[in-house]
């Protein structure tokens, strides 16, 4: 290692900016290999700093879990809702999707076949998302 000036002696023939873009290259290839990947959000400076507050709570990522699953549903999870929904694309819905596709489709739903999960799934979203009322 030959030493360049002053400083430290240089371990390696690329340049700090190279270095960074490297390391920064194998984190997100770390990452990605762990499942995991970054979320933007827009919020004002406020709702931003409460996050990150929140963030750091011992509970977080399970009350995280509980509030996605409120508002978000898996659509291979429920059987009719899968019917109802076979020609999007994705694996998951917003919840008052979810909810506006049972009303717009009901007539296909079959309330007997329903599984007894996805009979309260509805009510659910008929509380939460409906007023209480399924405009079927």
């Amino acid at each position: 290692m030959r030493k360049t000036g002053r400083g430290r002696p240089r371990t390696s023939s690329l340049t700090r900016a190279e270095q960074l873009r490297a390391a920064k290259r194998a984190q997100r290839a770390r990452e990605r290999g762990a499942g995991i990947a970054a979320v933007a959000l827009r919020l004002t400076r406020d709702e931003a700093k409460r996050l990150r507050i929140a963030s750091t709570a011992r509970d977080f990522k399970k009350n995280l879990a509980d509030f996605l699953g409120e508002m978000v549903l898996d659509i291979a999870k429920w059987p009719r809702l899968r019917e109802l929904a076979w020609n999007r694309a994705g694996r998951w819905i917003a919840a008052e999707d979810a909810l506006a596709l049972y009303e717009r489709n009901w007539r296909f739903v079959e309330p007997a076949r329903l599984t007894a999960d996805e009979a309260r799934l509805i009510e659910r979203l008929k509380t939460r998302h409906g007023g209480g009322v399924l405009n079927a």
